[in-house]
């Protein structure tokens, strides 16, 4: 497989990102109950009790470049996106080892009024296939979304070989935190080119454990 550098694979993540984001709005979001009649706003990324959504280490590069680029943003707000990320790894107590989807959290990234502060450039792909549908029919399948992280998977093994893992959002926005002093990502990196032997989990397969977003049924 080629390696790429990282500006390179950040390039290429947007341009998939964007593409994928297109197909969803176009094709099945008119479906979908519009954000803004939402009764209460930013529930599907702020309830703890299911949201799990996993990234990998060149999605959080590009949500923090997202973030340190979003002239809207203070610097005391873009420091508070990262101080919510270290409060919800405490506060739900996330962590890198065992059934990570089991752990559920609050989305640092959602601000209210604002809500998604990445929703242009780098969001997720689990949140770019959510919204709320009255019939399951209208749903987007989920390969979509497994042949998303599957091309999400293939540019970060280009541009960091073993030295990633699928984790919950915001405990790699602590690992890339630009005022982290880079010791805890040091220690993963070299914990998972040890444990790299053994084959990663595909996005197909992870699916099993992950739970999804809520679906509206009538």
């Amino acid at each position: 497989m080629k390696e790429l550098s990282e500006a390179a694979a950040l390039a290429r993540l947007q341009r998939e990102k964007r593409a994928y984001q297109s197909q969803i709005k176009l094709v099945y979001e008119p479906a979908a109950r519009s954000c803004r009649a939402c009764p209460t706003p930013g529930v599907c990324c702020t309830d703890a009790h299911f949201v799990n959504v996993h990234i990998t280490r060149l999605e959080a590069v590009a949500i923090r470049d997202t973030l340190a680029r979003t002239p809207r943003l203070t610097d005391a707000a873009r420091r508070a996106v990262y101080e919510r990320a270290r409060a919800a790894v405490n506060h739900y107590n996330l962590h890198t080892g065992g059934d990570t989807y089991a752990q559920t959290f609050s989305c640092p990234l959602f601000a209210p009024g604002v809500g998604c502060l990445v929703h242009a450039r780098a969001k997720p792909a689990p949140c770019i296939q959510h919204a709320c549908y009255d019939n399951w029919a209208d749903v987007p399948p989920a390969s979509l979304e497994w042949r998303a992280e599957r091309r999400v998977e293939q540019l970060n093994e280009q541009t960091y070989g073993a030295a990633w893992a699928w984790l919950p959002l915001p405990l790699w926005l602590t690992l890339v935190d630009p005022e982290a002093d880079g010791a805890d990502l040091a220690r993963l990196v070299q914990l998972w080119r040890t444990r790299r032997a053994v084959p990663t989990q595909t996005a197909a397969h992870r699916q099993a454990y992950r739970r999804s977003l809520p679906v509206l049924s009538r």
